[in-house]
């Protein structure tokens, strides 16, 4: 019968027939540089949608306020990254980071909001 060897290292494996790895730490391994290009995608936006919470909580300490377009520019605020969308039947559209959202109004003027 052929010897299976681990994936990772290259040593052989000893106990059940089906295993691929020789240990945790070779799985672990494996499995991080397999996934290495989707997990940086991941952690980056997640990352970047933390600090775009950041701005939005700093800013709207009091739940519900007005801010100029400038003001989110000056702390590098990523308008492109949101993580929901809300749609009144007047047709105004808030976006949302986790619960703090933001409104585009008039003028270069952000409605800044808390949902509760």
């Amino acid at each position: 019968m052929e010897k299976k060897l681990c994936l990772e290292c290259g040593d052989p494996i000893q106990g059940r027939s089906d295993k691929k790895f020789c240990s945790d730490y070779c799985r672990n391994t494996y499995n991080n540089k397999v996934n290495k290009d989707s997990k940086n995608l991941i952690r980056n936006t997640n990352n970047r949608l933390r600090k775009n919470y950041k701005i939005l909580s700093e800013l709207n300490a009091g739940g519900k306020t007005k801010v100029i377009r400038n003001t989110l520019n000056q702390h590098n605020f990523d308008f492109s990254l949101f993580t929901s969308i809300y749609r009144t039947k007047a047709g105004k559209v808030y976006y949302y980071v986790y619960d703090q959202g933001y409104l585009e109004l008039d003028n270069d003027y952000f409605l800044l909001i808390k949902r509760e």
